[in-house]
């Protein structure tokens, strides 16, 4: 499973707070700060812009580890991303972010499981 795909199927990989946090990139910190600063209507700093992924150990921004609903979910239900959720394809939240990013729907087919544990059950019967 590819560790830096997030809950919701984005690629931390691609996020300017990963990249700028992998990189040390200053100014890319600033500039990422001030764009979600304005999208959300919210004071964010550089300072805030430090994560090491989603669903890995290591520094998240606050809203990853604190304020996400998907990540929230995602923990209290136990499941590996949002594509491991039998509530998925009903859920308008996750639903919101693969509209946005249908490579996210891509992301979440590709890392779960390519069997469910009950089709274990039947190929041993």
């Amino acid at each position: 499973m590819r560790d830096l795909i997030a809950y919701c199927g984005l690629d931390c990989e691609k996020c300017d707070a990963y990249l700028a946090t992998v990189n040390n990139d200053q100014l890319l910190r600033e500039k990422t700060a001030k764009l979600w600063a304005e999208l959300n209507n919210a004071p964010i700093l550089p300072e805030h812009i430090n994560c090491q992924g989603c669903r890995v150990e290591g520094l998240k921004t606050v809203f990853c580890e604190n304020l996400c609903g998907i990540r929230q979910c995602a923990s209290h239900k136990s499941v590996a991303t949002c594509g491991n959720c039998p509530d998925m394809e009903k859920c308008p939240t996750v639903g919101a972010i693969i509209e946005n990013n249908p490579e996210a729907l891509t992301n979440l087919k590709e890392v779960r499981p390519f069997h469910r544990a009950a089709d274990d059950d039947q190929s041993r019967k």
